[in-house]
């Protein structure tokens, strides 16, 4: 009691020094004095009266905000410093009502809410906690550092993800642009002029920018993965795949990688998907895995592919991804697989054939007719591919069908090639004739150097000879 009777004397002195301070605008004294209060609490460990004083200084009339600031921020260091948990909850909550709707103390809130979702994270309330998370838009905070903003929204994709929660998810994802990560850190940070908002370090727990990437790409790939959007998954693991220091240790790219070329398989066939396909093939390091440079390398080959063979041989590498990095490949993995097989298969018969029955084609799938028309109606509703089906007479036709405007065009580029064609063969005529012509004066000039009367016989016959080739033979009968 006299321990207790004590403190109360000293935070009464201390309390009268902090009003005429105060009053009289003395900011760094006001401060002390607030943060001297704090202090003999925490000393004499009773939290109950630290709560109640820093409640009763945030709400003294004109009280400054520097004030506030500093008190909120001594307080915070004694979260971790508390006996129990219910004291740290206390506090936290206690810590939050001062904060709440004061700018200057924004951050802090943001760091205590994220304090106070961790705890209720670890008791099993992850609905409470993402729900916690998402009071805060950091995304606003201007004195904030730019990795401690997206560590933060990263926290709160994560907790949605947790709770199954994937349109919010998506949503916060949104608020983190991927071009963000591409910023080179190693320049000089420019100094701030005067009047632009002062921004604040990341403490120490927050990691760096590349580390943030990844773990950006590997929350996608939990959201993709509820999908089963297999080629943005893809897109996922490749840009993993691009932070340099994944890319210098082998034992971390050879599993992204692996990943990269699974989804690039299981797929369904578009431009970004062949695009993908081919500079992944170009990736010199592929040849470390020849199995999955074999496997890209049939998919890009416009051969039918045997898909009993193919599991028999990448079945085993099919299982172990479950070991590797990721995790497994997805529930439906397998199945999809069979189907871009089919898929490829299908594309590779519509380039060789323009009309096919539809039990031969059965028979290059290894289906049975009614799948292999499922499977091609499939395609065609997709529009990855196009073709008509003439059920009565068991006949594909893969020919497009063209509009009276791609008939014109095709017209309209037969004549340009036709008079192209022509003028081309009067320009040969015309060579041709002029040579004809040279070679006749030659003739001419060795005739003349023998005997003068041939020269006349010879010049009499060739002229003829030329007036008749030109059409003057009405002309010489004159």
């Amino acid at each position: 009691m006299e321990g207790k009777g004590t403190l109360e004397a000293q935070i009464d002195q201390l309390l009268n020094v902090e009003k005429q301070m105060r009053l009289a605008g003395e900011v760094a004294d006001t401060k002390k004095a607030v943060t001297d209060i704090l202090q003999l609490c925490f000393e004499a460990k009773d939290w109950k009266t630290l709560n109640e004083q820093i409640l009763n200084l945030s709400k003294k009339r004109g009280q400054l905000k520097q004030a506030v600031t500093a008190m909120v921020q001594q307080a915070m260091q004694y979260i971790d410093e508390t006996p129990d948990l219910d004291t740290r909850i206390e506090l936290i909550k206690t810590l939050n009502n001062v904060s709440a709707g004061k700018i200057y103390v924004e951050i802090e809130r943001a760091r205590l809410i994220k304090k106070l979702a961790k705890i209720k994270e670890e008791q099993g309330l992850i609905a409470e906690a993402a729900d916690l998370m998402q009071e805060v838009a950091v995304e606003t905070f201007g004195a904030m550092a730019k990795t401690e903003k997206i560590a933060f929204i990263l926290e709160q994709v994560r907790l949605c993800l947790d709770r199954q929660d994937y349109v919010r998810a998506q949503i916060l994802s949104r608020k983190i642009s991927p071009r963000v990560f591409d910023v080179d850190t190693s320049k000089e940070k420019k100094k701030p002029k005067e009047g632009d908002s002062v921004v604040e370090e990341a403490p120490a727990d927050i990691p760096s920018l590349l580390e943030l990437k990844r773990i950006y790409y590997e929350l996608m790939i939990r959201y993709y993965s509820h999908n089963n959007e297999y080629l943005e998954i893809c897109r996922c693991y490749k840009a993993i795949y691009e932070i340099p220091y994944i890319k210098e240790n082998p034992a971390q790219w050879i599993p992204v990688l692996r990943k990269i070329c699974w989804f690039l398989v299981l797929a369904p066939h578009d431009p970004m998907q062949s695009s993908l396909l081919n500079s992944t093939l170009e990736d010199k390091n592929l040849s470390e895995i020849p199995n999955f440079k074999l496997l890209l390398k049939q998919l890009v080959t416009m051969e039918v592919i045997q898909w009993t063979s193919l599991w028999n041989t990448y079945k085993d590498e099919f299982d172990n991804e479950n070991k590797m990095l990721g995790g497994s490949l997805g529930a439906k993995a397998a199945e999809d697989l069979r189907q871009r097989i089919i898929e490829h298969n299908i594309l590779v018969v519509s380039k060789y054939y323009s009309r096919i029955t539809l039990k031969r084609l059965a028979e290059l799938l290894c289906l049975s007719i009614k799948e292999a028309e499922k499977h091609l109606s499939d395609m065609v509703v997709s529009k990855a591919l196009v073709a008509k089906i003439d059920r009565p007479m068991g006949v594909v036709c893969f020919q497009v069908a063209k509009d009276s405007n791609d008939i014109l065009n095709s017209w309209s580029m037969n004549l340009e090639k036709l008079l192209d064609l022509v003028e081309k063969s009067c320009h040969q005529i015309h060579k041709e004739t002029m040579v004809h012509k040279a070679a006749l004066k030659v003739g001419i000039v060795m005739v003349y150097s023998t005997s003068t009367g041939l020269i006349r016989q010879a010049i009499y016959h060739r002229v003829f000879s030329l007036l008749v080739d030109q059409g003057y033979r009405s002309w010489i009968c004159l």
